[in-house]
């Protein structure tokens, strides 16, 4: 009996060492515990809470942004577990920067949206390069990989490309959003109050 609890107990061992293996060079930039280095936008702050190690999205707009490095993000691989309950809208900015109300205006948001009635879905550069399906499942956790490096962009859910985005040559800032690679933070989005959110095991490796 002694022997299978001794290999049960490897093989959790050895998973947890591939796991940090896999996962290594990345940075946690949050600790399933706390807002800390996070900061909500200044609307509907009850909207955000944390429940079961994740950051949970309920409630009225409000983007929450992470503050807790001063360097800039300009090439990386960040990683963010998600889960959606249905019809549910979301999703994840980079390269903007912290604002207090509406919709963030600097960066790109890649979309967060399984069943919502909005027809861009998960994955989708929204408003720049769309998707009008996604293996993403609503009750189910899914890893939404977004890579920068230099003028392209790329978009996995669990290991699946689903978008590559390459930016052109000239490309210029929009009049409202800007919507243009540069560099910045990260924010979560909570869209609406209907929607439910799970954003969880954030983490990101820079390529500078």
């Amino acid at each position: 009996m002694k022997s299978i609890f001794a290999i049960a107990a490897l093989s959790v061992c050895l998973a947890r060492i591939a796991i940090a293996q896999a996962e290594e060079g990345y940075t946690s930039l949050f600790d399933g515990k706390t807002f800390a280095g996070w900061k909500t936008a200044e609307e509907h702050t009850n909207t955000w809470s944390i429940e079961d190690g994740s950051l949970v999205a309920h409630g009225d707009r409000c983007h929450l942004f992470y503050v807790g490095d001063a360097q800039p993000f300009k090439n990386f691989e960040l990683k963010v577990d998600v889960m959606t309950a249905p019809h549910s809208n979301g999703g994840i900015y980079f390269h903007t920067h912290y604002q207090t109300t509406g919709w963030p205006t600097n960066g790109f948001e890649s979309q967060v949206n399984v069943s919502h009635g909005d027809w861009k879905k998960t994955g989708s550069l929204y408003d720049v390069a769309n998707l009008g399906n996604t293996p993403a499942k609503d009750n189910e956790w899914w890893t939404q990989t977004i890579t920068v490096s230099g003028n392209k962009m790329t978009c996995k859910i669990n290991d699946i490309v689903v978008l590559e985005y390459t930016e052109p040559s000239g490309a210029q800032p929009g009049k409202q959003f800007t919507r243009k690679l540069a560099e910045g933070t990260f924010a979560l989005q909570a869209h609406d109050p209907k929607s439910v959110v799970h954003y969880k095991n954030i983490r990101v490796k820079r390529l500078d």
